[in-house]
C-alpha cells in the first residue's frame, strides 16, 4: 500500500484553500501587483508571487517594505480590498476535483477543517462565491493566529484548537510554505498541483486522484 493510500484512511482532514481547493493565485497576484505599484513601486520589478504563496498578505507586505510598518499596513489593506473586488467579480473558481473531494469526505463521515493563511474577510468571500460555506466543521485564518505558514505553530494551533491528534489526521496543501507548516506540526501531508513535492510531502497530482484513493479505501 502506498503512503498516499495510508494517509487517506484517516478520518480528520485539514485542508488549505488558495491554490489547493480554489484557483485564486491569479487574483491574489493581480491584487498584490496593483497594491505594490501604488505603495511600494520600487519593489514591483523583483516581486514574484510564487515565492510567497502560502504566506499571509501582512507577512508578504512586511517582506516587501522591511522596516516600514505604516506602508506595509497600507499595502496590506489595499491588496485585500482589491482581492475582495476580484472575488466578487468571479475571478476565483474551484479547482478540478475540489467539490468531489469535499463531497466524498462528507459522504464517508470524515471531518474536514479549513486551515488557511488568508484573512477571514477574504476567506468568507471565497467560500460564499464558490459555495463552500457548509463544507468545513470550522475555519482557521491568519486573523486567528499571530504567525503564518510556513511556521509549524499555525497547524499545531489548529490541532490544539480542535482537539485533533496530528498522528490521526492528514493535511492537504499545495505550496512549500503550507507543507512546511503541516509537516512541522507532525501531520502526514498530501501535496497537490506541485511540479516537485516539498520536503516531507506525499505528492498527489490532483484532487481527483485523492478521490480515487478514497474510493479504493472503501472497497
Amino acid at each position: 500500500m502506498t503512503a498516499a493510500a495510508v494517509a487517506v484512511g484517516r478520518r480528520t482532514w485539514l485542508c488549505d484553500l488558495d491554490g489547493t481547493l480554489v484557483d485564486s493565485c491569479p487574483a491574489h497576484e493581480a491584487a498584490f501587483r496593483q497594491a505594490i505599484a501604488e505603495f511600494a513601486p520600487g519593489a514591483l520589478a523583483t516581486f514574484r508571487y510564487a515565492e510567497h504563496t502560502g504566506a499571509s498578505t501582512a507577512e508578504v507586505a512586511a517582506r516587501l517594505v522591511p522596516g516600514d510598518a505604516v506602508t506595509a499596513e497600507r499595502l496590506t489593506r489595499r491588496k485585500q480590498r482589491l482581492y475582495h473586488e476580484y472575488v466578487e467579480a468571479g475571478m476565483v473558481a474551484l479547482l478540478p476535483g475540489a467539490r468531489r473531494l469535499l463531497d466524498r469526505l462528507t459522504e464517508d463521515g470524515r471531518t474536514a477543517y479549513l486551515v488557511t493563511s488568508g484573512s477571514r474577510g477574504s476567506v468568507e468571500r471565497v467560500l460564499a462565491a464558490c459555495s463552500l460555506g457548509g463544507c468545513f466543521r470550522d475555519v482557521l485564518t491568519s486573523d486567528d493566529v499571530p504567525v503564518s505558514k510556513p511556521d509549524p505553530w499555525f497547524y499545531a494551533y489548529a490541532c490544539r484548537r480542535w482537539s485533533v491528534d496530528p498522528a490521526e489526521a492528514v493535511a492537504v496543501e499545495d505550496s512549500a510554505h503550507g507543507v512546511a507548516s503541516a509537516v512541522g506540526a507532525g501531520l502526514v501531508t498530501l501535496q497537490v498541483h506541485a511540479t516537485e513535492p516539498a520536503a516531507g510531502a506525499i505528492a498527489v497530482p490532483g484532487l481527483d486522484d485523492i478521490v480515487s484513493l478514497l474510493r479504493q479505501e472503501q472497497r
